[in-house]
């Protein structure tokens, strides 16, 4: 055999083997995201985040990954990486409304409300029956009166009507079992 059709041999055999060996990891890589899921459920947020990030490393672009990368550090108290990720995942795909809810949610707990609005209308603007958009929307829209009635007030402590609306978006908001602005889950 001469040593040119040797080396075409050798290539083909290689291609072969590392085609192999990527079919056989599929599977493995495709199995991480239900078990992130699950430790996110048990609230093993570091182990889920190890396995994200490994799943990320061989599908950087992948849009469940990367969302559940968000979730997570989300639940570990880090909304500046949590915000980063989920706008870098609306840039990459405009047309999913949950990382605009994901935002949106993280927005509101910093009070950035006018950026949480924004955020829920490109989500509802991308599913317009996004039902947990709505509601979120519903409430920064009451947070945002509430604002406007305690700057009223503010000016004019003696105006009655902005007392009662005040009263009544701060009862809507502290309403037993409505925890606020809702996240999107997988």
């Amino acid at each position: 055999m001469a040593t040119s059709d040797r080396s075409k041999l050798r290539r083909t055999l290689q291609a072969l083997c590392l085609s192999a060996a990527l079919c056989a990891a599929a599977p493995a890589l495709a199995d991480n995201l239900p078990e992130v899921q699950r430790l996110i459920r048990q609230g093993q947020y570091p182990q889920a985040l190890e396995k994200v990030d490994a799943y990320l490393e061989t599908r950087p672009k992948d849009a469940q990954g990367r969302f559940l990368k968000g979730l997570i550090l989300t639940e570990m108290n880090r909304p500046n990486d949590a915000i980063a990720l989920f706008t870098k995942l609306t840039e990459d795909y405009p047309e999913l409304p949950e990382p605009y809810n994901n935002l949106a949610v993280l927005y509101a707990q910093q009070k950035q409300y006018d950026r949480a609005r924004t955020a829920l209308e490109m989500a509802i603007r991308t599913h317009p029956s996004y039902a947990i958009a709505y509601e979120n929307l519903g409430d920064v829209y009451a947070k945002l009166a509430s604002q406007a009635y305690d700057k009223a007030l503010q000016l004019d402590s003696s105006n009655a009507a902005a007392q009662n609306k005040l009263a009544l978006i701060r009862d809507l908001v502290s309403t037993p079992g409505k925890p606020g602005a809702r996240p999107a889950t997988v």
